[in-house]
């Protein structure tokens, strides 16, 4: 407030600064229904008569009181927000206080009772609104609950409608998976013929399987073979069936397929490396390919007369002639022809295969495996019948390649000095017993006098044939043996260490080393 807007305020007289202030009040209340379109009377403010002096004190509060109960302000005021004020002094009091203070002329308000004495009036109708606010506040706040009970509820549901949805479609993926893994028809029996060409890609191969309906769709079957990686898929032809599952399929898809077609298998005989044709005998009624323990169509007489029958065997030498060209006659002494002849593999049959067929297989896989050997056995000097008779010993003597052809060294060497080549393995064969389980004692007490063509311990050098079927590591070590000093070697027959020696008498300390100690040490247990 500058200086003479002082000065004009100390020239007012109580009075009329009084009817300036409900001047204003009139104004703001004015204003109010303007904004808000509220019914607010006027405040009436009687004008000041010409020649009219101050009156006193009293009279000047007797007139404000009667200017007050002129104002009417409505009490039903709906939403409208009024600065809250500190309710000021009530007139009367401020008149006595004055009084009993210092008479008139009354000294200027500060600024602090004019701001609180403007609004008396507007004061009056804080509380209504202030019901009603309240009043409003809790409507809001009831909406908003319903609001929030509403929005949880769909919430719920839709989180509802989602997990639904999600247990759904794992059930289906589930299902989808479970349907295309599973074999077309469990029950089927025929067999299907698929070629593969070569280079073929996993979507491809999934196509031709799809199209023979060995598969439910060939789309799945490409996603899942990248999936699990799965590759080296082999061209040619293949025997399926609709019984198959997925992976099954895919397992037949990664062996070697026939160059042309041919007729499926249905059932499969192993042979084991060292078996002789006696061992051989009781598999080939065995289905190698069941887990039921299922029998082939074979028996063990008949195969027993085929490799036997004089008539076939001369077929099998007009077919396979390198392999049988030194095949032992009957005359030799040996058991069965054909003993260590026989491939030891696995081998399939089909629904017309007989049991010349079968014995045919194997004598092709054994000449399929030698024919890397032909030439070399040649420049050595060394048919086959002599590389076979030595490969079945090896077999039976050495279990792994090292000792293998380090054993092929010591016989080779026994032979180049006319010893004999005393294996225990021969012994056994002629007394029947090769292919059993032999323990260290019975071993260390062979009878080592029998009258055997096999007896190598009476006579020099080799056999009259093999007495099992040797394998391709041990034919490997009979055509390229370790070039050793050894003429001596002794083998632990539980432990399947051998032991070997230049002299007799380092064979001699290995013996009752590794061999009778042994003995004694059980004896005495």
């Amino acid at each position: 407030m500058t200086d003479n807007q002082q000065e004009n305020e100390k020239l007012l007289s109580f009075k009329e600064r009084i009817l300036r202030d409900l001047e204003e009040a009139n104004k703001q209340i004015l204003q109010a229904e303007k904004e808000y379109d509220l019914p607010v009377q006027e405040i009436s403010i009687p004008e000041k008569k010409e020649g009219e002096t101050e009156g006193t004190l009293p009279e000047l509060v007797s007139e404000e009181s009667e200017v007050q109960e002129t104002v009417e302000i409505p009490v039903e005021v709906e939403r409208v927000e009024v600065p809250e004020v500190t309710e000021v002094p009530a007139i009367q009091e401020v008149a006595e206080e004055n009084q009993e203070e210092t008479p008139l002329p009354i000294e200027e308000p500060t600024r602090e009772a004019e701001s609180s004495s403007q609004p008396v009036a507007v004061s009056r109708k804080e509380k209504p609104v202030s019901s009603v606010s309240r009043k409003d506040r809790d409507q809001r706040v009831q909406k908003k609950k319903k609001q929030n009970t509403i929005a949880k509820r769909i919430v719920l549901t839709v989180l509802g409608i989602l997990l639904v949805l999600i247990i759904a479609t794992g059930i289906f993926a589930v299902t989808y998976v479970q349907s295309n893994l599973n074999a077309m028809d469990a029950k089927a029996t025929e067999f299907v013929t698929v070629e593969i060409p070569a280079g073929s890609s996993n979507r491809e191969i999934g196509t031709i399987l799809e199209k023979k309906g060995l598969i439910k769709n060939g789309q799945f079957f490409n996603y899942y073979t990248k999936f699990k990686n799965y590759g080296n898929f082999q061209s040619g032809y293949f025997n399926l069936q609709k019984s198959m599952d997925l992976d099954t399929i895919i397992q037949k898809l990664q062996e070697q397929g026939t160059k042309t077609p041919e007729p499926p298998v249905l059932g499969k005989i192993t042979i084991p490396e060292g078996y002789t044709i006696d061992q051989i005998a009781k598999v080939v009624s065995v289905d190698a390919s069941s887990k039921s323990g299922a029998k082939t169509p074979y028996t063990q007489e008949e195969f027993l007369k085929v490799i036997q029958d004089d008539a076939f065997i001369e077929k099998m030498v007009a077919k396979y002639p390198k392999l049988l060209a030194t095949l032992p006659s009957k005359e030799s002494g040996v058991r069965y022809r054909l003993e260590g002849y026989l491939f030891p593999a696995t081998y399939g049959y089909g629904k017309n295969s007989k049991m010349e067929d079968l014995v045919d297989q194997m004598l092709a896989a054994m000449d399929q495996n030698l024919s890397a050997y032909y030439d070399t056995m040649e420049a050595k000097n060394i048919d086959v019948n002599e590389a076979l008779t030595l490969a079945s010993l090896i077999e039976k003597e050495g279990a792994t390649d090292k000792d293998r052809k380090d054993i092929a060294s010591v016989f080779y060497n026994r032979l180049n000095q006319d010893m004999p080549l005393q294996s225990n393995i021969a012994i056994l064969y002629a007394q029947g017993q090769l292919g059993k389980k032999t323990t260290l004692k019975e071993d260390a007490t062979i009878d080592t006098n029998i009258d055997s063509p096999y007896n190598i311990y009476k006579n020099t050098g080799l056999m009259p044939g093999p007495v099992d079927s040797p394998g391709v590591s041990a034919i490997e070590a009979a055509v390229n043996p370790s070039k050793t000093d050894y003429l001596y070697f002794v083998a632990n027959v539980e432990t399947g260490e051998v032991y070997f020696a230049k002299t007799y008498e380092e064979h001699t300390k290995n013996v009752e080393e590794h061999v009778n100690s042994k003995l004694t040490e059980s004896s005495s247990n």
